[in-house]
């Protein structure tokens, strides 16, 4: 089975790596199933010398498992780059034949060497054969060919994960030449997870090619440890622990390291076991039903981490938090089920969590999905106190119980405003696209024809607008509050003040040097005044930056940088980039001319940009150089805006000379 992985287009490629998300949390599942059956003191026949090898063998699976987490989210962060959904389903154990490759077999098996067997196998480098695990294996083998000739997306084989990886980042590469890695990687960065979430040592988020090839790198790296072989591969993990329970074995034969725990536990008669062991015992099955709601809780909880649409910074950190908490709440469910007698049908067998997912399981309404997920821990909590007389639960259900309340307080601190925000966006409504008319022959249509609509987007604290006709791309919002201004997003999803304080927002706002970010607060704070000095900065190689109550023709601003190389496409305005590109050079740091102070250095500043020529300014102005110095302290004056004069940033007649034109 080394066949080529076909991928002819975006559906394909969403198809394969949503498997490649099923078979990581499969085999998460597995790895954390083989864990939960080890054994945990000396009272359970085990010698001290072996206990510690069993302890180190619990914490090198559960690295393992923590590193399968990694591949599911950098799986998701793939999808989501790609413009999909996140998913986090995975099949019930045993999985069916036919849901994964013939050689790839799921089942919970407790720990020993089939297990370790199996695990290897599962890990095995690409181009290495090893045998399966004892009692691993279907029927009946079967092929999932490729299927070119089909439109609808169909599984195929794969002979190991780097089979699998490769043929995704091949997909990849493909749709890059097809459609360029624009229109392949349209997702945006707030549908993705990092190191803030999860602290997963290499978790990132994934924009490009380059980066969706680290991804795979890291995964099949990680868990083959090829090309080369890599110490720490789980691969190598799980050989290093196979030979050192060989030779405990080989030690004393009698040595035992899980507890009898049944294989694929099943809850429940569907009269379909498929190489299960139901569990019959009524407090086993109980446990076992609390551990496995505890488990799909934890997965609800995840599907709101990856949520698609933009999450306040601090409502997204809390819902990770709390899959931790859950993490933890799940292990100890799993370490009393371990104890408990399965079935008295088979004497001296134990239960386990089985993983069950219901099919209901994914995302929930962000507006009320904090309050939903509390109100199911609640329900979890109260469960396992009416266990607690019987086992040992009381602990879980206080953590249960603080975690329905830390939900209930992230619901009434973000999800209200979250509700508003929905609403308002249902109102939004985009105009009409003007019919095109083409310009008589020989005319090119002026870039101002069509008028620009700045975005608008509110909380009930505060309203944010943003005229990207004015932004110089300065860059304050998205390096001081990148939560609230979503850095490399399109118009219309980069706004989000509800992910901030609306002083986080103010102060955005008032450092904006264009005016382009401007705001209303809507809780009783002062809003924007002006300033009680007028000044002009003087930027170095660049545009005019103004900060007073300004009077233009047809609009009135705080801010404004306005153009002085002669070249912007958006005059009077700096285009943010026009000064650049032509080279343009001029100091920042003219000499000083009069210094004497003013009568009054506020006031409205008229400013009248003169039909190609300079700009005329009027009124109580203090124009200083880019460190602040005073150049001059004047009520008129005539600034260059065609690029020439030779007494900067003073006009000297040189747009007569060049012939400069102020409309294009």
């Amino acid at each position: 089975m080394s066949g080529q992985i076909v991928v002819q287009d975006r559906e394909e490629l969403i198809y394969l790596l949503c498997e490649a998300a099923e078979f990581e949390h499969t085999v998460m599942c597995s790895y954390l199933y083989a864990q939960w059956t080890l054994k945990r003191d000396t009272a359970e026949d085990v010698t001290p010398a072996e206990l510690a090898a069993i302890e180190r063998w619990r914490r090198s699976l559960a690295q393992v498992a923590l590193e399968e987490m990694l591949h599911l989210s950098l799986v998701n962060n793939l999808l989501a780059a790609i413009g999909a959904a996140p998913h986090l389903w995975r099949p019930a154990f045993p999985v069916r034949p036919g849901h994964f490759p013939a050689d790839v077999v799921m089942n919970l098996t407790p720990f020993g060497e089939a297990a370790l067997d199996h695990f290897m196998f599962i890990e095995r480098p690409e181009g290495i054969s090893i045998a399966d695990g004892a009692g691993f294996g279907h029927a009946a083998h079967y092929r999932r060919p490729a299927r070119p000739d089909m439109l609808a997306p169909s599984p195929q084989d794969y002979a190991s994960q780097g089979h699998l990886y490769h043929g995704v980042l091949q997909g990849l590469a493909h749709l890059v030449g097809q459609l360029g890695e624009e229109r392949v990687f349209v997702g945006h960065g707030q549908a993705q997870v990092g190191g803030e979430e999860f602290a997963l040592p290499g978790l990132f988020r994934i924009t490009d090619l380059a980066s969706a090839q680290r991804a795979v790198e890291e995964i099949v790296l990680q868990g083959e440890g090829a090309p080369a072989h890599r110490e720490n591969s789980h691969f190598a993990r799980f050989g290093a622990i196979r030979k050192e329970l060989g030779q405990l074995r080989a030690a004393r034969p009698g040595f035992e390291p899980a507890r009898p725990v049944v294989r694929n536990p099943m809850l429940g008669d569907s009269g379909i076991e498929r190489d299960g062991v139901r569990i019959v015992e009524p407090l086993a099955a109980r446990v076992a039903d609390l551990g496995n709601s505890v488990y799909a809780l934890m997965i609800r909880a995840l599907s709101q981490v990856f949520a698609p649409a933009p999450l306040p910074r601090d409502l997204r950190l809390a819902l990770a938090n709390s899959t931790t908490a859950l993490m933890s709440a799940m292990g100890r469910l799993a370490d009393v089920a371990t104890r408990l007698p399965a079935d008295a049908a088979l004497p001296g067998s134990t239960a386990a969590l089985n993983f069950e997912l219901p099919g209901s399981s994914g995302q929930l309404v962000q507006q009320c999905a904090a309050r939903i997920l509390g109100e199911r821990a609640a329900e979890l909590a109260a469960a396992a106190r009416q266990l607690a007389p019987a086992v040992p639960l009381a602990d879980v259900a206080d953590d249960l119980d603080s975690l329905a309340r830390r939900f209930e307080e992230m619901h009434l601190r973000f999800e209200t405003q979250l509700g508003a925000a929905v609403d308002r966006v249902a109102r939004v409504s985009a105009p009409p696209p003007a019919a095109a008319v083409a310009p008589p022959k020989g005319e090119q249509t002026p870039a101002h024809s069509a008028p620009y609509v700045p975005e608008v987007v509110s909380t009930p604290s505060i309203t944010i607008r943003f005229d990207g006709h004015r932004c110089i791309h300065a860059r304050h919002c998205v390096v001081e509050a990148p939560a609230a201004f979503v850095g490399n997003m399109t118009r219309g999803n980069w706004l989000h003040p509800e992910a901030a304080t609306v002083e986080q927002c103010v102060h955005v706002a008032h450092n904006c040097p264009s005016g382009a970010i401007t705001y209303e607060r809507h809780d009783g704070g002062p809003q924007e005044a002006a300033p009680a000095v007028n000044v002009v900065r003087v930027r170095e190689n660049g545009p005019y930056a103004i900060h007073a109550a300004i009077e233009l023709p047809g609009a009135s601003a705080l801010r404004a940088t306005l153009c002085r190389c002669g070249k912007s496409k958006r005059k009077p305005y700096c285009d943010g980039r026009s000064h650049t590109t032509a080279g343009f050079a001029a100091t920042g740091e003219p000499a000083t001319q009069s210094a004497e102070p003013l009568a009054e250095r506020g006031g409205p500043l008229k400013i009248a940009p003169v039909p190609d020529g300079p700009l005329r300014l009027n009124g109580n102005v203090e124009i200083l150089s880019g460190t602040g110095r005073v150049v001059l302290r004047t009520q008129s004056a005539r600034l260059c805006r065609c690029g020439a004069s030779e007494s900067k940033p003073f006009c000297d007649g040189s747009h007569a000379r060049i012939g400069f034109r102020s409309e294009e």
